[in-house]
């Protein structure tokens, strides 16, 4: 449920009121609220039993080093996935999980299409966790604001981030690393969201010959 349609039911919500049929209705409404109460419940044991299973799925435990990839959204990822051997080459896998268009120009048009042989649950999950994504990760919110800016709706803004992303889970899978956070430059104290792995290296400071005969130097050595 969006933002938008979530005001509009607050609005009516305020004005709302039963009518005199609902003594007619009212254990039909009863009932039908229990069920809804009841898979809620199954959801929430669904959703446990999902999160105990990734434990044992290496591929899962690599997707969700992604900021924002959650425990629902991962373990379907490598669930529709198998194996990362079943694709050649990113591009392939960014086909299957619907983030890349097949070319359509011919001869003065240029243009694209959506591929036909789509993973939609895969897909599905891929826009969800990347929606949350971008809203971890800085650089990622830019790109999609960038696209925003062009023209592009939320969902062609959400598929060009996905189609960046392809390429760093396909690379991740096939070399079993985990996602790497790093800081911007020039922006030491940005704030970095939790499960994103940093690693940052410590140089030395370069000391020329001419500072090796200093005698700052020699005393600090």
């Amino acid at each position: 449920m969006g933002r938008k349609y979530a005001s509009l039911i607050e609005d009516w919500q305020k004005r709302a009121h039963f009518s005199e049929e609902v003594k007619w209705v009212s254990e039909t409404i009863q009932e039908d609220a229990q069920r809804c109460l009841d898979l809620n419940e199954k959801i929430k044991a669904l959703k446990a039993k999902i999160k105990e299973v990734a434990k044992d799925s290496k591929m899962a435990k690599i997707l969700l080093s992604i900021p924002g990839f959650g425990t629902i959204c991962s373990p379907e990822l490598a669930g529709e996935i198998g194996t990362i051997e079943r694709f050649s080459k990113e591009g392939s896998l960014a086909l299957y999980l619907g983030m890349a268009s097949l070319d359509n120009s011919s001869g003065k048009y240029q243009g694209s299409k959506q591929p036909k042989h789509v993973n939609t649950r895969a897909k599905a999950a891929m826009m969800v966790a990347l929606d949350r994504h971008r809203k971890y990760v800085p650089e990622s919110q830019r790109y999609y604001e960038k696209k925003r800016s062009e023209g592009k709706k939320h969902n062609q803004a959400i598929r060009a981030l996905g189609r960046h992303l392809s390429r760093i889970i396909y690379k991740m899978l096939t070399e079993e690393r985990e996602y790497e956070m790093r800081p911007e430059k020039g922006n030491t104290k940005s704030k970095i969201r939790p499960r994103s792995l940093i690693k940052t290296q410590i140089r030395k400071p370069k000391i020329s010959a001419k500072g090796k005969n200093n005698n700052i130097y020699q005393q600090s050595a």
